[in-house]
């Protein structure tokens, strides 16, 4: 692709440019764009519209104790600039994903990061279990081109089913939540998502770092609902869902600039940052610099895929370019860069 803006660097399309190698939590990533829990398949489906080995991780979708249909149809909606889903956490459980799917994992091309989510907290302890001893089984993979299961992600804001949501909603249940799930999982590293409409993002931050938390992901979709207005009558079966897409990036980008400024930029009062994911509207590089320079080590894509499956290959390129013109060695000397003053 010819020489960088600065002669300094090689300009790759792999997603393998040292310029985009991101630490999340101990955890290196190729790059920092991720394919968010529940957008594309259960695990390496979609591999098959675009090239796993190129972008830095992919999240599971949320697997509960035992497996769930969801809701029914209607479940998907488009909405003006997005989507609304209430999907309501389809999965094979966790049972089956360790029997049928874990098998798989030492195959995939890119780091996966395991979705967890139940409807108490035994169920998280129970789901967590599981994904450690399939971290077990997958670290001995001889041949493996895969980067293994390190992280896994609770899923603590899912806004479309009717409990299980609070935890992520007070610091005293994240905490409570953390402090049960931290035993059963020694060898993983826990990233919480977060909801965007708790009622103090920046507590409840605190509270799931203090409590054991290694990363954070910032923000889940927004609860929201559309009518047919011949009808009358909800356009989703679940009448309420969450809205995701271009429609939140605003709404993300100040969670995210929020929490990282008055926590995680120095969460232990050691100089060191708590990493956070970005997610939320990503539909383009743009997208994802913003979420960067507001304090996000990461980005998530989900909505994005529905549109372009190959939007996280253009996303990488394009951060690629962004942190060679800005002259910066890599990425992570950008992670909370934007100039206020």
């Amino acid at each position: 692709m010819g020489a960088s803006v600065s002669g300094r660097y090689p300009l790759a399309v792999t997603g393998e440019s040292s310029v985009l190698r991101t630490n999340i939590a101990g955890v290196m990533l190729r790059n920092p764009v991720i394919l968010a829990a529940g957008t594309h398949g259960t695990l390496d489906e979609f591999n098959e519209v675009c090239p796993l080995d190129r972008v830095g991780a992919l999240v599971t979708k949320s697997i509960t104790p035992e497996p769930r249909d969801g809701n029914p149809t209607w479940r998907v909606i488009p909405a003006r600039a997005g989507m609304i889903n209430a999907i309501g956490l389809a999965n094979p459980g966790i049972a089956r994903f360790e029997r049928h799917l874990a098998e798989r994992l030492a195959s995939v091309p890119t780091m996966v990061i395991g979705s967890v989510a139940g409807f108490s907290i035994d169920d998280y302890v129970r789901v967590v279990a599981g994904f450690e001893q399939v971290a077990a089984v997958a670290v001995n993979g001889s041949g493996s081109s895969g980067a293994g299961l390190e992280l896994v992600e609770l899923n603590v804001s899912c806004p479309n089913v009717r409990t299980g949501t609070e935890f992520g909603h007070t610091p005293a249940l994240i905490r409570e939540l953390l402090l049960a799930v931290r035993p059963a999982a020694p060898r993983l590293k826990l990233i919480v998502k977060l909801s965007p409409v708790c009622h103090d993002i920046v507590a409840v931050a605190k509270a799931a770092i203090e409590a054991g938390a290694e990363a954070l992901t910032i923000c889940n979709t927004i609860p929201a609902m559309a009518i047919d207005v011949e009808s009358r009558r909800p356009r989703l079966a679940n009448i309420t869902g969450g809205l995701s897409g271009p429609a939140i990036h605003p709404v993300a980008l100040r969670l995210v600039h929020e929490v990282y400024r008055k926590v995680t930029k120095d969460a232990h009062g050691t100089g060191r940052a708590v990493p956070i994911i970005g997610a939320g509207g990503v539909t383009n590089w743009r997208d994802a610099a913003e979420f960067i320079l507001a304090g996000a080590s990461a980005v998530e894509i989900g909505t994005a895929l529905f549109a372009d499956p190959r939007a996280p290959l253009k996303v990488v390129r394009g951060l690629e370019r962004w942190v060679i013109r800005q002259r910066a060695a890599t990425i992570s000397e950008l992670v909370g860069s934007m100039i206020s003053s």
